[in-house]
């Protein structure tokens, strides 16, 4: 099958969660900076889910670049890391409007643990179809990054009934690692079309 209904949905369905996010954000009461702390949780709640929003768009273009085609098993695991990241919306607002409590900021990074564990889901069933000798299997190699990940965001949730400070810096450091689009891909893409006939 072809890959560009899968990306174009997922685009659609990332670009859905962002606007989700960006409407729970209040109109500040007042006009002076005063105003703006009442709505400060928030905002800093949706700043750190845009950006592992944009991250996991990044990291899904990259891979799908990386690959000719998907099948049902493919579909149905893209399907499962948007299923996790439609209820990012949910769990970051609850968070910002709580003030970072320990449930919600536990829940935060469940759902990212749940979600980047979808996304190793996504990355196997490519690597299956395409071949372990393929583009993206060689790029991602033992993917210790993302397994590193998920080891981190189980390390945050439990953190964060003890400490939420800690475990929001936790959440960041994930953020911090992802960040750049994955260059192993990158060099892969960009060696695989280096080596076509012009």
């Amino acid at each position: 099958m072809d890959k560009g209904r899968l990306e174009a949905f997922s685009d659609g369905v990332i670009a859905v969660i962002i606007t989700i996010m960006v409407l729970e954000l209040k109109v500040p009461q007042g006009t002076d900076w005063g105003a703006l702390r009442p709505v400060l949780p928030v905002f800093c709640s949706y700043v750190l889910s845009f950006v592992y929003v944009a991250i996991y768009w990044n990291n899904h273009h990259h891979m799908l670049q990386a690959c000719s085609k998907v099948n049902g098993r493919v579909l149905w695991a893209n399907l499962h890391l948007l299923f996790w990241m439609s209820l990012v919306p949910v769990v970051t607002g609850w968070m910002g409007q709580n003030h970072a409590a320990r449930i919600p900021v536990g829940l935060y990074g469940a759902v990212l643990l749940l979600t980047g564990f979808a996304y190793l889901l996504l990355a196997r069933a490519l690597i299956a179809l395409h071949g372990h000798d393929s583009p993206l299997a060689v790029a991602l190699g033992r993917d210790d990054k993302g397994k590193v990940s998920l080891l981190l965001y189980a390390l945050a949730v439990t953190v964060s009934f003890v400490n939420t400070t800690g475990a929001l810096a936790i959440y960041a450091l994930v953020a911090v690692i992802w960040i750049a689009p994955d260059p192993r891909i990158e060099r892969r893409i960009a060696a695989r079309e280096a080596a076509r006939p012009e």
